[in-house]
């Protein structure tokens, strides 16, 4: 299902957010309060998010969408309010759980299904719209590519992902985070500068049939993340 790479990594972030560091993730994703650093954080992460909903449509009735790297729910709720079918998938069992008690009753045609599984699993079926929000930075450039490939290769109007794009300042900020207490450090990314992430999709023999549409880049004080979207051509 991935390079040896990406088997390694996935083994890690799935110990990092299911166990090390639940707690704190669930604070973070809440409306309680938290330090300073995670709530720059969290204003980023509500700002990458607006971003990315804003590339789909704002009524998805009949519509099936991946959300690729679910976390807590906040985005595959919204993707559900616009009337999509959304299957919400993330390897964090705890944080899967946690998005299941915290999702509304959603109103309307719209549904969520949460799973606890590998975002690549072919079995999940064909999409019209794959949404991965800061699932991939943790990831090397050809590993991200490759999984961007994968999950556009089924989805049938288009894939919307971040990355974390290399700019000396969140090469700072990432050396500085070591000096942070243990509770407020993020687990390692993967930062890329976004002309290799732009040369790798297009190389990519499973993207031909696709093409690259806006990019949108989010910072706040303690969180960079750009977007980009690969729709079918």
């Amino acid at each position: 299902m991935g390079t040896t790479t990406y088997l390694v990594r996935r083994q890690k972030l799935e110990a990092y957010f299911d166990r090390t560091a639940a707690d704190a993730w669930a604070k973070l994703t809440s409306d309680g309060p938290v330090s300073r650093i995670r709530a720059t954080v969290r204003a980023g992460r509500e700002a990458m998010r607006n971003t990315l909903l804003s590339s789909l449509p704002n009524d998805l009735r009949g519509q099936r969408v991946l959300d690729a790297g679910c976390g807590t729910g906040a985005l595959a709720v919204e993707a559900a309010r616009r009337g999509a079918e959304v299957v919400a998938i993330d390897i964090a069992g705890t944080l899967v759980e946690l998005a299941r008690q915290r999702a509304p009753t959603i109103e309307g045609p719209g549904r969520i299904d949460f799973r606890v599984a590998d975002m690549l699993d072919p079995s999940l079926g064909r999409f019209d719209w794959v949404v991965a929000m800061d699932s991939l930075i943790h990831y090397e450039a050809a590993d991200l590519v490759d999984m961007v490939a994968k999950l556009a290769s089924r989805a049938e109007r288009g894939l919307v992902f971040t990355f974390a794009p290399r700019t000396p300042l969140l090469t700072l900020m990432h050396l500085a985070g070591q000096l942070f207490p243990r509770s407020d450090r993020s687990p390692e990314i993967e930062p890329i500068r976004e002309a290799t992430v732009r040369r790798l999709v297009a190389e990519h023999p499973l993207l031909s049939g696709c093409r690259v549409g806006r990019t949108a880049r989010v910072k706040t004080a303690f969180y960079v993340s750009q977007a980009l979207e690969v729709l079918r051509a």
